[in-house]
């Protein structure tokens, strides 16, 4: 899925003054620590969204003092990009250049799997949006999106899309049906009788969207 952003919504910049980490936190291997606190922030902001999250409580997931956030991220907003960063990173590999339509919508799928925690973090960058204006990484997240519309056009050119549909809200609802698992969990274990949430239906559910894109553009592969 293209997971394109974790949180809308900016810091609000401290009053107190920065503290340099002790000599021996700064001893602590630098990348382990930014993982653990990435880690830690993905978590915590999946479950509370980005303004309901605290730099205490990610600073006690990761196990290291507050002071280091500050000191690796310069506060929460520097962590939103970061996973912003991490997110567009992860993409890259999910998705390779030239993987085929319906491959990347069973994968997006599948992330509520491999994933679920950036999944939810897209969930409530939707819930808190407030516009792009304070959504600083808006754009970058949304021209990852562009390769896809832009497949879905050509498809609509040879003629293997109808005419009338419009590729860019195609998309958004490829999207929408791709997270499902994650918005809609009550719909579908109503429906299913089924806890969505289990491998054996993500997986099922993930080849339904796959044979859905697949049969949109008449075999797009």
């Amino acid at each position: 899925m293209i997971l394109l952003g974790v949180c809308t919504l900016a810091d609000v910049p401290s009053s107190k003054p920065r503290r340099s980490p002790k000599p021996q936190e700064r001893q602590r291997d630098p990348e382990r620590t930014r993982a653990l606190i990435l880690d830690a922030a993905e978590a915590e902001f999946a479950a509370h969204g980005f303004q309901g999250a605290r730099t205490a409580a990610i600073a006690a997931r990761a196990g290291v003092n507050q002071q280091l956030i500050s000191y690796y991220f310069d506060g929460k907003h520097g962590l939103h990009q970061a996973m912003s960063q991490r997110w567009q990173e992860r993409r890259t590999e999910l998705v390779p250049p030239e993987t085929p339509l319906p491959e990347q919508f069973r994968r997006y799928a599948l992330e509520a799997l491999h994933n679920p925690d950036a999944v939810r973090l897209m969930t409530w960058g939707g819930l808190e949006y407030t516009g792009a204006d304070s959504d600083p990484d808006h754009t970058p997240r949304a021209r990852m999106l562009e390769h896809s519309v832009d497949e879905l056009r050509t498809l609509q050119e040879q003629g293997r899309l109808p005419a009338e549909l419009d590729p860019a809200a195609l998309m958004v609802m490829l999207m929408a049906a791709a997270m499902a698992p994650t918005t809609l969990p009550h719909v579908i274990e109503g429906v299913y009788g089924t806890d969505p949430r289990t491998p054996e239906f993500l997986t099922h559910f993930a080849d339904q969207v796959s044979l859905l894109v697949r049969a949109l553009g008449r075999d797009t592969e």
